[in-house]
């Protein structure tokens, strides 16, 4: 899920714990793979099939708001303290501006706001195939003391 990953130096201890929570759950259910972890950026891919599509044989909105959250969860958590905190999402919208059937489809985080307590993030889910966005996402996080 990280092995390509390009990562921004200094992150290490945030790598050693995200790589043993990528285990199960639904980044390894639907195939999410980290392609950038930075505190500016995190990137991620996802190749869609048929088990990601909705009954009219697009991808599923859900699958695209899924996506996105994993991205600004995990870029919040990238600016908390690893050990003792963690990122959890308070708000996400969705909006869904062209249909994928197929291909990989590319989710880029990109902060608006990076308060000790409160995030924002912008999400843009790109069609590798077209290069046209498919969906555009804003995500609030909290960080939360770890329990």
């Amino acid at each position: 899920m990280i092995a390509d990953c390009r990562i921004e130096e200094g992150l290490a201890g945030h790598i050693a714990v995200l790589g043993d929570r990528l285990n199960g759950g639904a980044i390894q259910h639907l195939g999410i793979s980290f392609l950038e972890l930075s505190r500016q950026v995190v990137r991620a891919a996802l190749t869609v099939t048929p088990h990601h599509h909705q009954p009219f044989g697009i991808l599923h909105g859900g699958i695209s708001v899924v996506l996105a959250e994993t991205v600004a969860s995990v870029a919040a958590w990238l600016h908390a303290d690893p050990q003792t905190e963690i990122a959890v999402g308070v708000e996400i919208n969705a909006n869904h501006l062209r249909p994928v059937q197929s291909g990989v489809i590319e989710a880029i985080a990109t902060p608006i706001q990076t308060g000790k307590t409160l995030h924002v993030w912008q999400i843009a889910i790109i069609d590798q195939q077209t290069q046209k966005q498919t969906c555009s996402s804003r995500c609030t996080l909290m960080i939360a003391p770890r329990k």
